[in-house]
């Protein structure tokens, strides 16, 4: 379990130790962590996927690399990430707005490549929607290179919910 070191008072307003800390994301996390998701502005969620059940898939597939921030017992921030054997990919990245800008984001990204690096995993991979400036300008930051030679695509097998798209 990682701590964060604080930033500044507004990342930390109490004057004892760091409350925010990574964990690994456990399948009782979900109702907080879907929380988090609809309240984060640029973020896709797709019923099937990102449902209860979609999810705790996900973690059974991928038990060690998909981690919480939490403040106290509040999630403030997630990551999921998981690979092909090949390659990573990392999803719904979400820090609550109050926390961004405190490290938050930089120690669940740290952890999630961490995590792919001690499974053989050499490169990740990702998807954000053009118009959420705020996730690319921190996906660019952290040296993760804007793809013009590929087409993306995809095909929804459910529907969405909390999209900006």
């Amino acid at each position: 379990m990682e701590i964060l070191q604080p930033k500044s008072r507004k990342c930390f307003p109490r004057e004892s130790e760091p409350m925010i800390y990574i964990r690994k994301m456990a399948r009782d996390d979900y109702e907080r962590v879907h929380r988090l998701w609809l309240s984060t502005s640029g973020m896709g969620l797709n019923d099937r996927d990102d449902s209860k059940t979609g999810i705790e898939k996900y973690l059974l597939r991928n038990p060690g690399t998909c981690f919480v921030a939490l403040e106290d017992d509040d999630i403030v921030g997630s990551i999921l990430c998981g690979h092909d054997g090949r390659r990573g990919y990392l999803y719904h990245m979400a820090v609550a707005s109050e926390k961004r800008h405190c490290g938050v984001g930089n120690a669940l990204l740290e952890a999630a490549l961490a995590a792919l690096d001690q499974e053989g995993i050499g490169k990740a991979a990702l998807v954000a929607f053009e118009q959420n400036r705020i996730g690319n300008r921190f996906w660019k930051n952290q040296g993760f290179a804007m793809r013009n030679d590929l087409v993306y695509r995809d095909r929804t097998l459910g529907g969405t919910i909390g999209t900006d798209r």
